[in-house]
């Protein structure tokens, strides 16, 4: 769907920066937020899991174990205005998988294709978050009822490697770690080299480490070994940080995708259609790269086979955008001229092709789309024309060939299409 790297290396930085800024270093709940929205499903009867984003609503939003979460969706509330095509449910996960690596652990695939549900009708019933106060039977049942098995369950709590239990939240006070913001495999080695013993304290049961007395594990954690099945697993994670690294970003993967169409599971194989994208679809985005480097000779080559009208879903541009940002003169003549392409198109950022010249200057570009009839009282979602565009970028020969009514002559676009 929106797969090209472009557009998914823009939105990574994106979703980084509202998760990591001056403000907060808001990983280690971002990957909780979307590990608490797809941990509800339920292979019995489907239900539960990330596609809807149900944790919007009544009376999943009011669960005990998603106290305090809301705050991320409102941190990711930025990227969503910005990315209408996109949906909460797929922004929460992706932004999930992308902490992941964000703390240093691994990659974790994604795939978008949920969908946004309009009321809490398919909320499930409060509970299906695991107790922490709980051991090892609790713990298989929550986690089979998923669809997981014993590797998976403690490959999956390695997640408490990053992040701390809030009293004020679950009960339980500290942190699992030292580098609790560092993604590794801190979690396991805690767990099976040092020694634990019960909390002295007000607030719920939990251990602490006897030689610091600083950091913290729940009963769930306790569990993994103290039961025969699961201390394997984190014996070995302990000592194998890529074996730990390996199956967290396999299982979590398939978490992320619980409870979702089929198009986001990232280990299935692509679908007919995804694989099957129209001759012409492909062409087309061919042509909106050669624009973007100004090579007239392949658009020429390839246009009758193209959608030269065609844009790019992702950030609604076209070519003509594409050619007029980097001052690619031939190209912008050939488009205007030879194949009649909208001047007045506007992107997802309202901006027009004629914006992007004058936001870098590109004097001769402006030229022609002004000759050409384009529109410079367009505003953009940020209220600016063209010429309070060019003015905020300090481009004055391009303000005052708005004010003047300039734009290129004839011969001065024939002769630049001839040279590109």
């Amino acid at each position: 769907m929106y797969d090209s790297k472009i557009y998914m290396e823009a939105l990574k930085s994106e979703i980084r920066t509202a998760l990591v800024n001056q403000k907060a270093f808001a990983c280690p709940i971002a990957m909780r937020v979307a590990w608490h929205a797809s941990g509800t499903y339920d292979k019995s009867d489907g239900s539960g899991g990330s596609d809807g984003a149900t944790m919007r609503f009544e009376p999943e939003i009011s669960d005990e174990a998603n106290e305090g979460l809301i705050i991320v969706r409102d941190m990711l509330r930025e990227v969503k205005d910005r990315h209408p095509e996109l949906s909460e449910a797929d922004i929460w996960t992706l932004a999930g998988c992308l902490a992941v690596e964000f703390m240093g652990g691994p990659e974790v695939p994604h795939r978008f294709g949920r969908t946004d549900d309009e009321d809490g009708s398919r909320c499930p019933e409060n509970g299906r978050i695991p107790d922490a106060a709980q051991g090892a039977d609790h713990l298989r049942d929550v986690f089979y009822r998923m669809g997981f098995d014993d590797r998976d369950i403690v490959a999956l709590s390695g997640g408490h490697t990053v992040g701390r239990c809030h009293e004020v939240r679950s009960g339980y006070d500290g942190p699992w770690t030292h580098n609790s913001l560092e993604f590794d495999n801190s979690y396991f080695k805690n767990l099976v080299d040092l020694e634990w013993k019960e909390r002295d304290w007000d607030g719920e049961f939990q251990y602490t480490d006897v030689e610091t007395e600083t950091l913290v594990m729940l009963p769930t954690d306790m569990a993994l070994i103290e039961d025969d099945e699961f201390r394997p697993y984190a014996e070995l994670y302990a000592r194998d940080e890529d074996a730990f690294f390996d199956d967290f970003a396999d299982a979590y993967a398939r978490l992320m995708a619980l409870g979702c169409p089929d198009s986001c599971d990232p280990h299935a194989e692509e679908s007919t259609d995804a694989e099957e994208s129209t001759d012409n679809d492909d062409t087309s985005a061919e042509f909106r790269e050669f624009a973007m480097h100004g090579s007239v000779g392949y658009m020429k080559r390839i246009a009758d086979d193209a959608d030269v009208h065609g844009i790019e879903e992702h950030s609604g541009r076209n070519a003509l955008h594409k050619a007029a940002f980097w001052g690619h003169e031939g190209a912008v003549c050939y488009l205007v001229h030879e194949c009649g392409l909208d001047l007045d198109v506007q992107d997802k950022n309202g901006d027009t092709a004629l914006h992007d010249a004058a936001r870098f200057g590109h004097q001769a570009i402006a030229e022609i789309l002004l000759s050409a009839g384009a529109d410079p009282s367009i505003k953009n979602e940020d209220g600016q024309d063209v010429a309070t565009l060019a003015g905020a970028y300090e481009k004055p020969a391009i303000v005052e060939m708005i004010a003047d009514g300039r734009g290129a002559t004839e011969s001065q676009q024939a002769t630049a299409v001839e040279t590109s």
